[in-house]
C-alpha cells in the first residue's frame, strides 16, 4: 500500500512505521489521519484558508464520517482491488504456498482480502475450528476506517471467526500478547510504485526480529527493480529549469547562471505513468537494479555499481525504473510494472517465460523516473555508463558518469543555499514554458498601462510572479504572501534580485494577518495577483485553488478603488470523455477471487452499482495519465467565479452536446483563469495542459453517446445538462449531471 504523507513530509513523524497507512496517489490530501486504539485522529485542511485542525474520530463514526469517506475515496484500495492481475497473481500464490493449517500474519491487510485467501487455502471454514495457532489468521491494519471494512467484508463472506483483527502497527504487536505465537507465514501488500516508499524493509526487519517463525514462508517471495536510461524531452521539460529558461527571451530569470539549482525538483523518484509519455528513446537494455527477498531479513542500506552500455546515441534524461514481484518460491507466479515496452518481462535475463503478457492500465503502481541532474548525461552508442545505485529503507537514488567523461551527476551537485526551493516536476515544467510565461507577461504589462500600481500584492506562492512584478514594476512595492514558502520565499526573491534587475527593498514577503493589521494596510492596495499556485497543492481539485478568491476576498477593505485583480475571472470548463481504463478502475467491486467485496463500495466511492441516490465524489486526475480517453464533446463553460467581487455563493448550469459516438464514462472539468478584463488572455488548466489535475466526475454507468450529425443508434444520447454549485463556506462544488 502507498504512503498517506506525499514524500515532502516524512511519514515517520506520525508512524513509526509505515505498514497501514492508507493507499494513496502520493499525493498531499485535504485529510489526513493517524489512529490510535478505538479512536482516530485526521487533520481536517481548510481548502480555502489553508488552515487544519485534529479532529478525533470514534470507533462507531470511523466508516461513517464524511471527511473519511473522502479520504477513502481519494485512495487506492479501490483502483488496487480492481486489479484482476494482482489479486489472481496473489491467489495463485497463496494456494501454493499454504497447504496446510499454519499460523498466517497478515501485514497491512486492508479491506482482508489477503487473510481470507490465507484462511480458504488451509481448507478451513468457518465452521472449522483450529488447535492452538495452527489455522489461525491474523490480521494487522492500523487505520481505522479500513478495520470498519475489514469487518463488514469478512462477515459477509463468513470469515470472522477464523480471522483475527488487530488494530495496530505491525511494529506494535507482541508475541504473547497481541499473537499466540510467531507466525509461519507471512502475507502483505505493502508496496507503492518505487517498492520501498511504505516501509517494506523496516516492517520486514521487525516482523522476522519479533514476529515470524526460523525460515517463514512468505507472499511475495522476491522483488527485483529494473532500470532503463531514456532520451525524452518531457522528462527534461519537468526538472531542468535552468537549460530550458534560457530558450526563453524575456528578461526574467528564475534561475540565474549563478544560482542553476535555485529551483529544482527534490531528488527522488517520481511515479508516473511512462506509456503515457509522447517521446521516449530507449538508450539501454534494462538491467537489474535490486533484488529484496521476502523471506528473510533485508538490509537498510545497500549500494550496487554496474557498467550499462548504451544501445543507441543521445542524452540520458532519466531513468525509468520498475519491479517485478515474484510472489511464489518456486518462480511460476509473476506480477510487473513495467511499461507497456517491455513487451514480456521474460525478455530481461533471469525471468521465468509463464509471466502474463496481459498488462492493463492500474493507477495503484506506476513506473518511477529519477530525473538526471541538469541537461543530462550525453553519450555514444556502445559507450560504457558507470552507474552506482543506493537504497535507504524508504528509497532508491542513482548516481552515474561515463568513462569518457569524468562527469560525475548525482546527490554531490546537491545546493546547500539558504535559498534553494523545491518544486513539482509540473511547475518547473511551467515556469519554461515560453506561451504561458508571454501571455502572465502580457497580462501584467497591460494592466501596468491602465494603472502605475503603487502596492502590488502577490497572495499565493508563485515565484514567477513575485519576480516578473519587482521586475517589471519598478516604481512599486511588491508584497508575497507566500503561504507555502514563507521565508524560503523571501530568501530565494533577494538572491535573485539583482539578476532580475530589481531592488532587493523592492520585494519583501508578509504573512496575511500582518497585512491586515499592520501599518502597511493603511496603504491601499493597487493589484492583486496569483497564478494560483499554492505549494503543496498540486494534486486537489481545480477548485481548491478558489484560495485566490477567499484570499482577495480577505482583502476587500484595503483595496483601492480601482485595483487591478490578475486573473479577474475563473471559468469553470467541462468536457464528456470516454475513459474506460479510469472507469474500469473505479468500478464497484463485487467478487474478487471468489470473495464479495459489494460492501466497501459506498465507502471508497465507487461507481458502476451504486444504490439509488449514492454517488461517486469528483476526484482530481491528470486526465493525460489516466490510460485510453477520448473527448466526446465540445467544451462548455458551466458557470463564472467573479474575482472584481468578493467571494460569494455561485452556480450554473450547461448543456453538454455531443460531437463524437462512443461510451461516455464521465465529466471532465477543470478552471480557465481568465488574467485580463477583456478576456483575451486565459491560462487553461483542461486535460490538454500537462501543468496540472483535472477533476473528473465518473458516472454510474457508462451511456451510449453520439451525436446528431452522425449516424446513431435510436438509444444514443445526443446531449446532456451538467448544473453546479460552490459553497464558499467549505469550497466544496457540487456536480450533478442528467443526460437529455
Amino acid at each position: 500500500m502507498q504512503c498517506l504523507f506525499p514524500k515532502t513530509l516524512n511519514p515517520k513523524l506520525f508512524f513509526p512505521s509505515f505498514n497501514n497507512i492508507p493507499k494513496s496517489r502520493s499525493k498531499a490530501f485535504t485529510v489526513r489521519s493517524m489512529s490510535s486504539g478505538s479512536r482516530m485522529f485526521q487533520l481536517k485542511v481548510d481548502p480555502l484558508t489553508g488552515n487544519s485542525e485534529w479532529v478525533i474520530i470514534e470507533e462507531d463514526e470511523a466508516s461513517g464520517n464524511s471527511n473519511t469517506k473522502q479520504l477513502l475515496a481519494n485512495t487506492s484500495y479501490l483502483d488496487m482491488l480492481n486489479d484482476t492481475r494482482r489479486n489472481k497473481a496473489y491467489r495463485e500464490a497463496i494456494d501454493k504456498t499454504i497447504t496446510k493449517p499454519c499460523h498466517v500474519l497478515d501485514i497491512g491487510a486492508g479491506t482482508g482480502l489477503l487473510s481470507m485467501m490465507a484462511a480458504r487455502a488451509m481448507g478451513h471454514g468457518d465452521s472449522v475450528e483450529s488447535s492452538g495457532s495452527k489455522g489461525i489468521v491474523t490480521a494487522c491494519e492500523s487505520y481505522l476506517p479500513m478495520v470498519k471494512l475489514m469487518r463488514k467484508v469478512l462477515h459477509a463472506n463468513g470469515m470472522q471467526r477464523k480471522i483475527r483483527i488487530l488494530n495496530k502497527r505491525s511494529d506494535e504487536l507482541k508475541v504473547g500478547v497481541d499473537m499466540p505465537s510467531r507466525a509461519d507465514v507471512l502475507v502483505s501488500e505493502i508496496l507503492d510504485s518505487e517498492l520501498l516508499g511504505e516501509g517494506l524493509i523496516p516492517t520486514l526487519q521487525h516482523a522476522h526480529d519479533n514476529l515470524l517463525s526460523d525460515n517463514p514462508k512468505t507472499v511475495p517471495y522476491r522483488a527485483t527493480i529494473y532500470g532503463q536510461m531514456v532520451e525524452s524531452s518531457d522528462l527534461w521539460k519537468l526538472h531542468d529549469l535552468f537549460n530550458n529558461e534560457k530558450g526563453v527571451l524575456d528578461e526574467i530569470r528564475l534561475v540565474p547562471d549563478e544560482m542553476d539549482t535555485a529551483l529544482c525538483v527534490k531528488r527522488q523518484q517520481f511515479s508516473m505513468h511512462c506509456d503515457a509519455l509522447k517521446d521516449i528513446k530507449l538508450l539501454s537494455e534494462p538491467f537489474k537494479v535490486f533484488d529484496f527477498d521476502f523471506w528473510r531479513r533485508p538490509e537498510s542500506h545497500r549500494e550496487t555499481e554496474m557498467s550499462v552500455k548504451a544501445t543507441d546515441t543521445g542524452t540520458i534524461h532519466a531513468i525509468i525504473s520498475w519491479w517485478l514481484l515474484q510472489l511464489d518460491e518456486t518462480g511460476t507466479v509473476f506480477y510487473s510494472t513495467a511499461p507497456k515496452w517491455i513487451s514480456c518481462p521474460s525478455c530481461v535475463e533471469g525471468l521465468n517465460l509463464s509471466i502474463s503478457r496481459c498488462q492493463n492500465w492500474c493507477d495503484h503502481w506506476k513506473q518511477c523516473v529519477w530525473f538526471i541532474p541538469k541537461k543530462g548525461l550525453s553519450l555514444l552508442k556502445d559507450e560504457e555508463v558507470n552507474l552506482l545505485a543506493v537504497h535507504t529503507d524508504t528509497s532508491i537514488s542513482y548516481e552515474m558518469k561515463t568513462l569518457s567523461q569524468n562527469l560525475k551527476l548525482g546527490r554531490s551537485e546537491l545546493s546547500t543555499q539558504k535559498y534553494q526551493i523545491t518544486l513539482p516536476p509540473e511547475k518547473i515544467a511551467l515556469y519554461s514554458d515560453v506561451s504561458w510565461r508571454c501571455s502572465i507577461l502580457n497580462a501584467i504589462k497591460n494592466a501596468m498601462k491602465q494603472k502605475l500600481p503603487s502596492l502590488c500584492v502577490v497572495v499565493d506562492d508563485s515565484l514567477f510572479l513575485a519576480v516578473a512584478l519587482a521586475h517589471l514594476a519598478k516604481g512599486s512595492h511588491v508584497l508575497s504572501l507566500f503561504p507555502g514558502f514563507q521565508e524560503k520565499g523571501a530568501q530565494y526573491l533577494q538572491a535573485v534580485a539583482t539578476s532580475n534587475g530589481y531592488l532587493k527593498d523592492h520585494v519583501e514577503v508578509q504573512k496575511m494577518s500582518e497585512l491586515l493589521t499592520s501599518q502597511s494596510s493603511r496603504r491601499k492596495i493597487d493589484m492583486i495577483v496569483g497564478e494560483p499556485f499554492y505549494y503543496g497543492n498540486n494534486s486537489v481539485l481545480p477548485w481548491q485553488n478558489l484560495r485566490f478568491w477567499k484570499q482577495r476576498s480577505l482583502l476587500d477593505s484595503i483595496l483601492s478603488e480601482d485595483a487591478i485583480i490578475i486573473p479577474c475571472k475563473g471559468l469553470l470548463k467541462a468536457c464528456a470523455m470516454s475513459l474506460p481504463d479510469l472507469w474500469r478502475s473505479h468500478r464497484c467491486l463485487q467478487d474478487i477471487e471468489g470473495f464479495d467485496h459489494s460492501a466497501v463500495n459506498s465507502t471508497l466511492g465507487a461507481c458502476g452499482g451504486l444504490p439509488a441516490g449514492q454517488e461517486n465524489p469528483t476526484l482530481p486526475f491528470s486526465i493525460w495519465q489516466c490510460g485510453e480517453s477520448k473527448k466526446l464533446s465540445d467544451i462548455v463553460t458551466i458557470m463564472e467565479f467573479n474575482f472584481l467581487k468578493p467571494m460569494s455563493l455561485s452556480s450554473g448550469k450547461a448543456q453538454v452536446e455531443f460531437i463524437a459516438r462512443g461510451k461516455c464514462h464521465g465529466f471532465v472539468l477543470w478552471i480557465d483563469w481568465v488574467m485580463d478584463t477583456e478576456e483575451s488572455i486565459v491560462s487553461s488548466t483542461g486535460p490538454e495542459q500537462r501543468y496540472w489535475k483535472q477533476g473528473v466526475k465518473l458516472l454510474k454507468e457508462p451511456v451510449a453517446v453520439g451525436s446528431h450529425r452522425s449516424t446513431t443508434t435510436t438509444s444514443d444520447c445526443h446531449s446532456a445538462e451538467i448544473k453546479t454549485s460552490f459553497d464558499p463556506s467549505t469550497g466544496d462544488l457540487i456536480v450533478d449531471y442528467a443526460f437529455l
